[in-house]
């Protein structure tokens, strides 16, 4: 087990580091030309755009609120996305692709190994999701008032992690590793225990509970759901 110091070592999750992806997916939107500039106004108006969805809603926000929260000028707005729709997609976008990319690359000696693959994929999910809460928050809190490229965006993402949640399950199974009587239904089952900790959070950490706690505690429950009878230890009677 690792910690959330350790996972954060090497990768660059902060607002800016996360905006610097966006523009580098999107430089064909982007109309500002000086990266240094442009990553710059994307974290002000990406923080700004999730600071007032958690107040009122995306749905509820409009391009004056994003302009008096981000501090640009209405025009300069447009310089980065010609509307809401696209800057919502966008921001989906660079989760999606966060998540493929860290949870999509277990290291090489799991590959073999579905237990351990299993314990990696449920604690990096939690480390992942606390070092992106905000965006995380924001993609499961407003998904309902999307429209329907936004919410289609979210199911994929989703579904994206059900199925390497599922994968590792099945491979477990198969090596005779995990008991799981119906893969799919346990990964989906498996995906709400991880989304608790960034939209719930609140109650976690009044409880004093550390990223670290809150990953044991998914994996031990987890694997002991998973557990084959005759893999278990004897109860004292």
């Amino acid at each position: 087990m690792g910690t959330l110091k350790e996972f954060q070592s090497g990768r660059d999750l902060s607002m800016e580091g996360l905006c610097a992806r966006l523009l580098e997916r999107h430089r064909e939107i982007v109309r500002i030309k000086k990266p240094h500039v442009a990553v710059a106004n994307l974290a002000r108006i990406v923080e700004a755009t999730l600071t007032i969805a958690n107040r009122k809603g995306f749905h509820s926000m409009s391009l004056r609120d994003l302009a008096d929260g981000s501090g640009l000028s209405m025009g300069g707005l447009y310089a980065y996305f010609d509307g809401k729709e696209t800057l919502l997609m966008m921001i989906l976008g660079t989760v999606a692709s966060v998540v493929d990319e860290v949870l999509g690359t277990p290291p090489p000696d799991l590959t073999a190994e579905p237990r351990e693959r299993l314990r990696w994929l449920l604690e990096t999910h939690v480390y992942l999701t606390e070092a992106m809460q905000p965006w995380f928050t924001f993609a499961y809190m407003e998904a309902k008032a999307f429209p329907q490229a936004g919410r289609d965006a979210a199911t994929r993402s989703e579904l994206a992690t059900e199925a390497l949640i599922a994968d590792t399950l099945a491979d477990g199974a198969a090596r005779g590793v995990f008991q799981v009587a119906d893969v799919t239904m346990t990964a989906a089952l498996v995906k709400p225990l991880l989304q608790d900790w960034y939209v719930k959070r609140s109650k976690y950490r009044r409880r004093g509970v550390t990223p670290e706690r809150y990953a044991q505690s998914v994996i031990a429950f987890v694997e002991a759901a998973l557990t084959p009878p005759a893999d278990r230890s004897p109860t004292a009677p």
